[in-house]
């Protein structure tokens, strides 16, 4: 069994904006892959079979600052260990329209890893950082993620979309070490 769990801010004001990258990508997988969420666990839940394995999809709805709870209870519930444990997330310091598929790693000031490390108990889980780069003069950071993409970057956007479902559909499929040098640059 495997976790793919994007993280975002629940509610419509916050729907399309830099910091609900993970929930897009995982939007994007559901509707590929016809499937619908419901509610549990703190959050929104979906599930598939992929390389013949169950896989969930979770978005948590407690907000970034919380969302490892969300992710902690679906983990124990199914009994998931972290290495089976994708996280998708926002990240300022890619260029937009890259990604960064890692194996563990530390927070690196995300909230949201910080507090999925902090309910996991370890930062061996595997995470998927979608870039969206820094703002520029005149911005603060927590205004620049909770704004909307521009439309000059929602082209970017969707390739790196789609680009980010080839990679955690590879790692599903058992396969994270060719989902990273494909997918890492």
């Amino acid at each position: 069994m495997k976790l793919i769990a994007g993280l975002g801010n629940p509610g419509g004001q916050y729907a399309e904006t830099r910091h609900n990258a993970g929930f897009l990508l995982l939007d994007c997988l559901a509707e590929e892959l016809k499937l619908d969420f419901r509610p549990k666990f703190q959050g929104l839940v979906a599930e598939t079979m992929m390389g013949g394995e169950k896989v969930y999809l979770l978005k948590p709805q407690t907000f970034m600052n919380l969302s490892g709870r969300s992710i902690r209870e679906l983990a124990q519930f199914y009994k998931i260990a972290p290495k089976d444990i994708m996280v998708v997330y926002d990240d300022m310091d890619l260029p937009i329209g890259r990604l960064r598929l890692r194996s563990s790693g530390s927070a690196g000031g995300h909230n949201g890893i910080k507090s999925t490390i902090a309910e996991l108990g370890t930062e061996d889980f595997w995470r998927l950082k979608v870039g969206i780069g820094r703002p520029t003069a005149g911005w603060d950071s927590a205004r620049y993620v909770l704004a909307s993409f521009t439309k000059e970057e929602l082209p970017v956007l969707e390739e790196i979309l789609d680009k980010g479902i080839k990679a955690v559909t590879l790692w599903a499929k058992e396969d994270g070490d060719k989902a990273m040098n494909l997918y890492n640059r």
